[in-house]
């Protein structure tokens, strides 16, 4: 299992490192064991661009998700994350952005493990999973 991080935010000090440590601690708590996933940071323009295009949504979002779908090469797909956004998230809920970071790192795992949040019922079951997994996996940057 790998967990391969890359950052095209442009926004100096980001702790990468930990952030891939975290990312392959909850792949290891998952059922998804031994995939692969690969992380994008980006910055706003980039994010928005993906969302136009493969969502036909105009507009920057905090966490993107690509799945590739059961397949021989046991990837399980690519999570992009707007570092901007995660940035007002922290301000606006109070966290650091490390910690903002990891809570939209499990967002998007678990989008790519066919999670998703469209009725209220979903979203209940989501926010339990990234909770124990949040918590499983480590708080340690608040």
């Amino acid at each position: 299992m790998s967990l391969e991080i890359r950052d095209r935010s442009g926004l100096p000090g980001l702790d990468v490192p930990a952030l891939a440590r975290f990312g392959r601690r909850v792949i290891a708590a998952t059922r998804k064991r031994g995939w692969d996933v690969s992380v994008l940071l980006v910055d706003d323009p980039t994010i928005r661009s993906l969302n136009r295009r493969w969502r036909r949504l105009d507009r920057a979002t905090d966490v993107l998700s690509f799945p590739y779908g059961p397949g021989p090469d046991r990837v399980l797909g690519d999570v992009v994350i707007s570092v901007p956004r995660a940035a007002e998230q922290a301000r606006r809920f109070r966290v650091s952005l490390a910690r903002e970071l990891k809570r939209l790192l499990v967002h998007g795992i678990l989008h790519l493990m066919g999670y998703d949040h469209k009725t209220a019922a979903q979203r209940r079951e989501m926010r339990a999973i990234e909770g124990r997994l949040l918590a499983g996996a480590g708080r340690r940057a608040r």
